[in-house]
């Protein structure tokens, strides 16, 4: 694992999103796997700059992005397809038949998840994985298990992630239960892989992931058997690391 801490979460959404560019300018035609939420949400802002000042041409990437509410309609302001339009693909030149989200709403959610998998596999496979973490260690919605999932799949989501994305929500009762995920061997089937993790309530699960013992209860610990893994966070959520701030 690489790991640089850098002191605010802007500099080191500035740090992501150079080496996301860096990817599609070395790869005009890259598979990107993405993510949403609030972490990643100043890489995206760092990646459109970089589209505005005619640095990056996204009209051959492709992207596949990790996960979606189930339930919850792609024009809803909480699902992740209105997530990445408002924050990324409206703001650059992707093409609309690259972009990649599942659909929560499928008739047939498991035929949903494995013709997602096979899609991803046609593709070429994903050069680079964008990941970000929750508290409880689950990365994409993978969550706290006896095992690791191999392939994309329906998950019900646990207490404690329903807790944390109830901000989103005017309604805590409207919180979805499950979503639809990529698994982690999927994931791990990536060829880069790019954590990031920002503020101090990241502290306890980081410093388990870097220094703990890989488990299926923390799922993110299975990423200590990639090969080509960089984690990147602020200097409150890596509070427990001995690694010096950038």
């Amino acid at each position: 694992m690489n790991i640089l801490i850098y002191e605010t979460y802007e500099k080191m959404s500035q740090a992501a999103a150079a080496i996301i560019a860096a990817q599609v300018l070395a790869k005009p035609d890259s598979i990107l796997g993405l993510a949403t939420g609030s972490t990643p949400f100043g890489t995206y802002t760092g990646l459109v700059k970089l589209y505005k000042e005619g640095i990056l041409d996204f009209k051959r990437v492709k992207t596949f992005n990790l996960d979606e509410y189930v339930g919850i309609d792609k024009s809803d302001d909480q699902s992740y397809h209105f997530f990445m339009m408002e924050n990324l693909f409206s703001k650059i030149n992707i093409n609309a038949r690259n972009i990649n989200i599942p659909n929560g709403l499928a008739n047939d959610l498991e035929k949903e998840c494995a013709a997602y998998e096979k899609k991803i596999d046609a593709a070429g496979g994903i050069d680079l994985q964008l990941l970000g973490i929750g508290n409880n260690g689950h990365i994409g919605f993978n969550e706290p298990d006896v095992h690791f999932p191999a392939a994309t799949h329906i998950v019900e989501l646990s207490e404690s992630t329903i807790e944390a994305n109830a901000r989103f929500f005017p309604d805590s009762g409207k919180v979805p239960r499950s979503a639809i995920t990529m698994g982690t061997g999927a994931i791990m089937k990536s060829r880069r892989i790019l954590l990031l993790a920002s503020g101090g309530q990241k502290a306890d699960v980081v410093k388990e992931l870097v220094y703990g013992e890989v488990r299926p209860q923390l799922p993110a610990s299975i990423l200590r058997f990639h090969n080509d893994v960089t984690i990147i966070i602020d200097s409150e959520a890596g509070a427990g690391l001995h690694g010096k701030v950038i």
